[in-house]
């Protein structure tokens, strides 16, 4: 294909994840067509909108052979470990995605922890149980804290850090006998408690080569100072000045080169991001958990700050061609703050009226990415959790903090709730670094 030619491109998803990939995608020179599935109400102002829904794998490839479409970008992992980039490019089209094989890494804990033991990565110690009492019974002979992961997809929600016994105990419970996580917790691991500074990274992987991306930190519990329950994400910001680039590379040859390496080595053609989900422990960093697709929100911190073409990118991963040696990031930071609707992560509350976007739109170095929106009767009103991304962007942390939650200041709905300390730690250690010279 000659590169002048432009590509049609179906995002598959609707929230701020794919809002961020659809807003980075719509500025390449190469891009046609830019349609979004089912999307929400702030993609419907930068893409087309289809209202097809993620888990319909039969509509999504319907409509991709019927419009023809070139590039088919997948944003959650329900859909890849569901095989749907296995049947697009079994009838000959290009996907940014793992096939189903690949995707096993996030659909299954259990079997990630499979590969990262065969591939030497460093991780915590864990233990697999398919029966409530074995579970128990290891639990009162090695105690707390420990870890508890629902094996399968469980939204981000499938993971419960219990300090205590008690807390333990209650988290089988929730997966075993209140069946709180369905069929994904049938099997559930218990993993050794590791502490630490948390480290997001993806990479973009094309077949055995690797890009691997800028780091993120990410914030899952609900509130402040990393008190409540787990969330699916409430916040993020990259570069992350802790990270020199020393660690860096030390994550990227212990971690990420090995994983890719054993999935080759099992046949598995993996073309789509690989997300390391990192603790920074005193005994060097180990991985928490993969993810086989963008991370929701370390990419609404992420993409604001890539100056190179994302479709030529995704473009190259999905046809397992050479990816380019490094990648092109604006100096300075983002800083994306989650706001979420009322009860949330527990429940959500729908059908609030959002107002103040367009006031926080119009801020210098602001973008507000929808999650949960929809229009109704000309207005935009939530429509689940987690509601809207606002990333603020600067030449400091400091700067870009504060644009960000100028950001949420601006925008209000009925029971609107967020963080106030996101990236407050790299503000602080910004400053004291400035301090010292």
């Amino acid at each position: 294909m000659g590169t002048d030619q432009r590509l049609d491109v179906l995002v598959v998803g609707g929230g701020g994840r794919e809002h961020a990939l659809v807003r980075s995608l719509a500025k390449s020179p190469r891009i046609g067509r830019l349609l979004c599935a089912p999307g929400n109400a702030g993609i419907a102002d930068d893409a087309q909108t289809v209202q097809i829904e993620t888990d319909d794998i039969p509509s999504i490839i319907a409509f991709v052979q019927r419009e023809r479409i070139d590039l088919t970008v997948v944003g959650p992992e329900a859909p890849l470990v569901a095989g749907l980039a296995d049947q697009l490019r079994e009838r000959g089209f290009a996907v940014f995605g793992p096939g189903f094989d690949g995707a096993r890494l996030e659909g299954s804990k259990a079997f990630a922890k499979e590969i990262m033991e065969a591939a030497g990565v460093p991780t915590g110690e864990a233990a697999t149980f398919t029966s409530h009492e074995a579970a128990l019974a290891f639990l009162r002979e090695h105690g707390a804290p420990v870890v508890v992961k629902a094996d399968g997809l469980a939204a981000g929600k499938g993971v419960i850090v219990a300090k205590t016994l008690a807390e333990a105990e209650a988290a089988l419970d929730e997966c075993f006998v209140e069946r709180r996580f369905g069929e994904a917790a049938s099997t559930v691991l218990m993993e050794e408690f590791l502490e630490g500074e948390e480290l997001s990274l993806l990479s973009l992987v094309s077949g055995r080569r690797i890009l691997p991306l800028a780091p993120a930190q990410d914030y899952k519990r609900a509130l402040d100072q990393d008190a409540g329950p787990n969330t699916g994400g409430m916040g993020s910001y990259s570069p992350v000045p802790s990270v020199d680039d020393p660690l860096y590379q030390e994550v990227v040859e212990t971690v990420l080169r090995p994983t890719v390496d054993e999935l080759d080595r099992r046949g598995i053609d993996f073309r789509g991001v690989l997300y390391a989900g990192i603790m920074l422990t005193e005994r060097g960093p180990k991985v928490l958990e993969f993810n086989c697709r963008f991370g929701d929100p370390e990419t609404q911190a992420l993409l604001p700050r890539l100056r190179s073409d994302l479709l030529e990118l995704l473009w190259a991963a999905a046809l397992g061609e050479e990816l380019p040696n490094e990648v092109e990031w604006a100096e300075g930071p983002a800083v994306g703050v989650v706001m979420a609707s009322r009860g949330y992560p527990a429940s959500s509350s729908k059908g609030d009226v959002i107002a103040g976007l367009e006031a926080a739109e119009a801020m210098e170095g602001i973008e507000v990415f929808h999650a949960a929106t929809r229009s109704s009767d000309g207005r935009t009103v939530t429509s689940g959790g987690r509601v809207l991304t606002v990333t603020g962007m600067g030449d400091t942390f400091a700067e870009a903090r504060a644009r960000a939650y100028a950001g949420v200041s601006a925008i209000s709905f009925a029971g609107a709730q967020h963080r106030t300390d996101i990236a407050l730690r790299a503000e602080e250690r910004e400053a004291r670094s400035r301090g010292a010279s």
